[in-house]
């Protein structure tokens, strides 16, 4: 279960810098946000990862996009700001930065064999059951953002 703390960093523990974003698309005038599957669990998540050594959060974000949902024909719109918390295996701790994207494309294969589906839209305004509550926070946080940024056709 994931509870308040996961939230709290233990001493000597590495950080880790990843990057990722909340990819929205209007649709029949509602804005849908994508997520993805992780592995074998039935909640949902932000794609994101890793920073790798050299590259920026911003490159990182889009990578990682693209290889945990498929999604690559991405406009970017702003930074989202950074959350933190400890890793999955509780072995490290994770800044993650999150950035605001829109895109057209609907449907779309991942370049990760760890994430075998594409993305899973939900409308911004009925969000899904998440895996980490504090990427359901952002979401929530940024909704004022994602709807004067995003145009609705």
């Amino acid at each position: 279960m994931i509870d308040e703390s996961w939230y709290m960093k233990p001493e000597g523990v590495p950080v880790h810098e990843a990057a990722g974003g909340i990819i929205v698309r209007p649709d029949e005038g509602r804005l849908m946000v994508a997520f993805i599957r992780e592995e074998d669990f039935t909640t949902l998540v932000l794609p994101k990862g890793h920073v790798d050594p050299g590259e920026s959060p911003e490159e990182a974000a889009l990578r990682e996009i693209e290889e945990e949902s498929g999604l690559n024909h991405l406009r970017f719109i702003c930074p989202l700001g950074i959350r933190e918390r400890l890793n999955f295996a509780r072995t490290s701790w994770k800044r993650t930065h999150y950035f605001l994207y829109t895109t057209g494309q609907v449907d779309a294969r991942p370049t990760d064999p760890n994430h075998p589906h594409g993305p899973v839209w939900h409308p911004l305004d009925d969000l899904p059951e998440m895996m980490w509550p504090e990427q359901h926070d952002l979401i929530v946080s940024s909704r004022e953002v994602i709807a004067s940024r995003i145009r609705m056709p």
